[in-house]
């Protein structure tokens, strides 16, 4: 699954949101009006993909998908991991809600290293679009 990090513009941006709500007990929660129609692969070792800015730069292994009753309805509660999976920087359009992404889709993990895990996000998307990396 692919999304939008609305709010924060960078992984240190979300990390620092995260800090805050942990703090006050609460599990790493992503809520949406849906449920995906494909809840159970995405909870069987699915991830979600965030944007920042125009580009795709971390995943977490999504745990768990569940329909809970809303303030407006039901509404979509997946349960996130706690780690977060920096990838290649990969760019991407703007859109609305989330969207499925194919595996063969889903940017590289950065492991660290020569793979350019150091490299500010800026950089390594400048690098990207040049086709030096």
């Amino acid at each position: 699954m692919i999304r939008l990090c609305v709010g924060c513009d960078t992984i240190e941006d979300l990390l620092a949101y995260r800090r805050i709500t942990k703090a006050r007990g609460e599990p790493w929660w992503l809520w949406t009006r849906q449920t995906p129609k494909a809840a159970d692969r995405l909870a069987d070792g699915g991830s979600l993909y965030r944007i920042f800015k125009g580009m795709i730069l971390c995943r977490q292994r999504i745990l768990a998908v569940e329909t809970v009753a809303g303030p407006n309805g039901s509404m979509c509660r997946m349960t996130l991991d706690e780690e977060i999976i920096r990838t290649e920087p990969t760019p991407r359009r703007a859109f609305q809600g989330w969207r499925y992404l194919e595996p063969e889709d889903a940017p590289s993990d950065l492991t660290g290293g020569a793979d350019g895990a150091e490299l500010p996000p800026d950089l390594a998307r400048r690098l990207r679009e040049a086709g030096a990396w």
